[in-house]
């Protein structure tokens, strides 16, 4: 089997293990970060009734402005300050983070640090 299939299984693997006990709630909505190899996505969103809150990513032409690239840890950390700015003016101060299968390392731990300083509670 090719490698990048067994990582991808792998992933998908941890992110049902996962999701089986995360859950976004009123009070408390879930922040869902999804990584490729170009960007980073950052999402907020109500389980119950399947809203996104708000989103914020590297493919979005106002957080993208200044970056020189958008999949690396300083890309990152613009997304996670904009996911976090985004919340607090919908009046979200606390979130459940979901790494969506991925290790909580690089990237993913720079976006959740960043949102963290931010002001957002996790």
């Amino acid at each position: 089997m090719n490698a990048s299939i067994e990582r991808r299984q792998a992933r998908l693997k941890r992110k049902a293990r996962v999701r089986r006990t995360v859950r976004g709630t009123d009070e408390r909505p879930r922040l869902s970060v999804f990584r490729s190899a170009k960007h980073i996505y950052a999402q907020i969103i109500e389980d119950s009734t399947g809203r996104t809150l708000a989103a914020a990513s590297t493919a979005c032409k106002d957080v993208a402005d200044g970056l020189k690239n958008s999949g690396n840890v300083e890309a990152a950390k613009v997304v996670g300050a904009a996911i976090a700015k985004k919340a607090l003016s919908n009046n979200i101060k606390q979130v459940v983070f979901d790494r969506n299968g991925f290790l909580y390392h690089g990237r993913v731990k720079a976006l959740a640090d960043a949102a963290r300083e931010a002001g957002l509670s996790f």
